[in-house]
């Protein structure tokens, strides 16, 4: 052979090899065994080597791809292959070294123009030695989107300087006079909540209160609202709490000065317009507030709303009838000592007052006969139901259709204005005297409704009437579930129950005060309407060096805030260093 023919015969690279085996097949018509023979190529690898150019005949691109699978056929094309994986691997465990995860090293490498996959980088990485990444903040991952970072909430860092924005908050500021008269500065030193030179007691607690008068103080839609500045400004600080800082806070109120600021704030808003006790009467009734979670000490408790016991927290509540405003709340109710409540809140009133109430109404879970016989002594007038018994109800069907007697109320539903009613003497167990048993059917109910009290002298439709008046509790305590969140104990902010339940207090009161002030027919309006209506809506906020406007746009309800005098508002806030407020409507 002479040197030009052995190399064409007697290749050295990886591609004229195939090119020599493939011609001498197709072109010279050696067998496949022949020219897998001469060439180094197994019969098998030869064969798909044939199979593949009969798919791609096009000489270049064949030629110029991956050789095949055997060791000897590594040339140059195999080496530069070897070689780019390599770099490529180096630079995976480079930017792993630089605490990168998986999915940071394949947007690193596509920005710098090699792609891979990101099970094919934990691969390299596994192989390497490195072990997974724990989870991060969102803060230490490449390129991650993240929210923008709100400042520390900071009193002293508060920005009055002349400028202008607009608020998604806006509603929250008709609340300000009447935070005003009630001193809520003074409410909270008094009752020695905690506080700090950064967020003061007060600035603390009008933050918690913005999120329950808006209903956004317990579920996790409190994040994308924490950067309006107007919730800041209703604080008194420079950015809202955080809500860890919020929780924190929560926590380090002790349980037992949640009594003294229940006490100090009835207080303050006695002193108000509302004549809180004017008619002595008092419609009381307990809330369990459901529990999920697996400690020993939570007890179970019967829910109303599910008509069965489950694991809650047991919250007594007390409503002025009359001025219709929650006037007492206790979360520390335990079972044990639940029957004894109704007489703890009389102890608390006669505390506050100097007297008695003059008129208790509830349910028959509320206390025992023991203690109505107690209410009874000391000069208390009560009205709850009695449980209906088998027996009970055999004996009312035993009574003649004449017996019963019809009445006409004026606080319950057209259809049920005239039920009929049987008066009846009783003696109940734990009670020494008799007392008096009204059973009322045609109210709506498939059985009949049976009163207990020791009113003798009270007309009977009077005092189904007024039951019936006790009813909207029930509704008031499920708006104050739905609206104010007393139902969420796993939220973005957790608070303590205790706590939670004095700030639905005063978030009921001041929604009360909204509706009385606001009057022609909306003196009744629920907390929710009153929201829908006034409270969210935005506004421009203006601020100059001496007062603070609030510029709503047109809605359908301004009248009612033009007719209440809210146009009128001139009235320093204290917490933003004295400017005056001042409300105009477009």
């Amino acid at each position: 052979m002479t040197p030009d023919r052995d190399t064409f015969l007697s290749p050295e690279t990886s591609r004229h090899r195939r090119y020599e085996a493939l011609r001498a097949y197709f072109a010279e018509g050696l067998s496949a065994r022949e020219a897998a023979r001469r060439f180094g190529y197994s019969y098998g690898a030869f064969r798909n080597l044939c199979t593949g150019f009969r798919k791609n005949p096009d000489v270049a691109g064949l030629f110029a791809g991956r050789p095949a699978n055997r060791p000897e056929d590594a040339g140059t094309d195999s080496g530069q292959q070897e070689s780019e994986s390599g770099r490529r691997d180096r630079r995976i465990i480079e930017l792993r070294r630089q605490n990168l995860s998986a999915s940071d090293i394949v947007r690193k490498l596509a920005d710098e123009g090699m792609r891979v996959g990101e099970s094919t980088v934990q691969r390299i990485l596994r192989q390497a030695g490195f072990a997974r990444l724990p989870r991060r903040p969102v803060f230490e991952r490449l390129e991650a989107v993240r929210p923008d970072m709100a400042g520390v909430a900071d009193a002293t860092l508060l920005d009055l300087e002349p400028r202008r924005f607009r608020t998604g908050f806006g509603g929250l500021f008709l609340f300000l006079p009447d935070l005003v008269r009630l001193d809520l500065d003074a409410v909270v030193q008094d009752s020695r909540m905690p506080g700090s030179r950064m967020i003061p007691a007060g600035h603390a607690f009008r933050s918690l209160l913005a999120l329950k008068l808006w209903g956004i103080g317990r579920p996790p839609h409190i994040m994308p609202d924490v950067m309006d500045p107007g919730i800041a400004l209703f604080a008194g600080l420079n950015a809202v709490p955080k809500r860890s800082t919020l929780t924190e806070y929560s926590c380090r109120v002790d349980p037992r000065l949640c009594a003294g600021l229940m006490d100090r704030w009835h207080q303050s808003v006695q002193n108000l317009e509302l004549d809180l006790g004017s008619d002595g009467s008092f419609d009381l009734d307990f809330h369990t507030i459901p529990y999920h979670g697996d400690a020993a000490l939570v007890e179970k408790h019967y829910v109303s709303k599910r008509s069965r016991s489950q694991k809650g927290i047991l919250a007594f509540l007390a409503r002025d009838a009359d001025a219709r405003i929650l006037c007492y709340a206790n979360a520390n109710v335990r079972k044990d000592g639940q029957n004894d409540e109704v007489l703890r809140f009389v102890e608390f009133w006669k505390q506050r007052h100097g007297d008695l109430p003059r008129e208790l109404v509830f349910d028959c879970r509320l206390t025992t006969h023991a203690n109505l016989a107690e209410l009874d002594r000391m000069g208390i007038d009560f009205l709850t139901l009695r449980k209906r018994t088998r027996k009970l109800l055999a004996g009312l069907s035993a009574v003649p259709e004449s017996e019963w007697k019809r009445v006409r109320l004026t606080n319950v539903g057209r259809a049920y204005r005239t039920p009929k009613v049987l008066e009846q003497t009783v003696r109940i167990a734990g009670y020494p005297d008799p007392l008096r048993q009204i059973a009322v059917k045609e109210l709506g109910h498939d059985r009949p409704t049976l009163l207990l009290t020791n009113q003798h002298q009270v007309p009977a439709g009077q005092l189904v009437d007024r039951y019936a008046r006790r009813m909207v509790i029930e509704n008031a305590i499920a708006e104050a579930i739905d609206l104010f969140h007393m139902d969420a104990l796993s939220a973005a902010v957790p608070m303590k129950v205790d706590l939670d339940l004095q700030l639905t207090v005063m978030a009921v009161t001041l929604y009360r005060l909204l509706s009385l002030r606001l009057g022609n027919g909306r003196q009744n309006s629920k907390a929710r309407t009153l929201f829908r209506d006034f409270i969210n809506t935005s506004a421009d906020v203006v601020i100059d060096q001496e007062t603070i406007t609030l510029r709503f746009g047109r809605r359908a309800n301004n009248p009612f805030l033009l007719h209440a005098g809210f146009q009128d508002t001139d009235i320093p806030i204290p917490w933003l260093r004295n400017r005056r407020l001042n409300i105009q409507f477009l």
